[in-house]
């Protein structure tokens, strides 16, 4: 989140929006609560209105899965100001830490079949460092980023209601004069 300059992010559900929101609350972070899978969705969307403006998803290998399907809308669309971060823990870090199916499934390559002009797969330690050259690409473009298993501790609950996220966000993205 501290790299990323006034760039519109849409963030997933669970662990980690409330990480996104504690690391760096911004208006340009909309924020998905309660709506698994639907944050690559609403990226689209933001991408699709505003052209001129990169828009970054912020996701996780669970709301991924849940919601497999987008990658192929993204991928058709080759939206070229898509960009899509995937933090990949193998689990549901949310509800338990149940097991998704990453350890056997490589979401980017599922990416890449679906269209992505980009998608690679990056270890935690090396993100601050592919992270520029990846926010650059033409998209969509998808960098997976294998993490471990576990929550920070003590996180906060994102503490904007729905409408007020809604709000921040078509402030922040809207067209300044139009």
């Amino acid at each position: 989140m501290k790299a990323l300059d006034d760039r519109p992010t849409v963030v997933c559900n669970g662990m980690i929006g409330r990480e996104a929101f504690t690391a760096k609350d911004r208006e340009q972070n909309f924020y998905m609560i309660g709506s698994m899978g639907l944050g690559l969705s609403i990226a689209i969307g933001a991408a699709v209105s505003q052209p001129d403006k990169r828009i970054l998803c912020l996701d996780g290998d669970g709301n991924v899965l849940m919601g497999a399907g987008v990658l192929a809308s993204a991928g058709a669309l080759g939206l070229k100001n898509l960009h899509h971060i995937v933090v990949d823990n193998e689990a549901h870090g949310s509800t338990g830490g149940q097991k998704t199916i990453t350890d056997r499934i490589r979401l980017e390559q599922i990416a890449k079949a679906s269209g992505y002009a980009y998608a690679e797969r990056v270890e935690a330690n090396e993100l601050a460092e592919a992270l520029p050259a990846f926010l650059e690409r033409e998209g969509p473009a998808m960098l997976l980023v294998k993490v471990d298993e576990g929550n920070v501790k003590g996180i906060a609950r994102v503490s904007h209601t729905p409408p007020e996220i809604t709000q921040h966000f078509a402030d922040a993205t809207r067209v300044k004069g139009g």
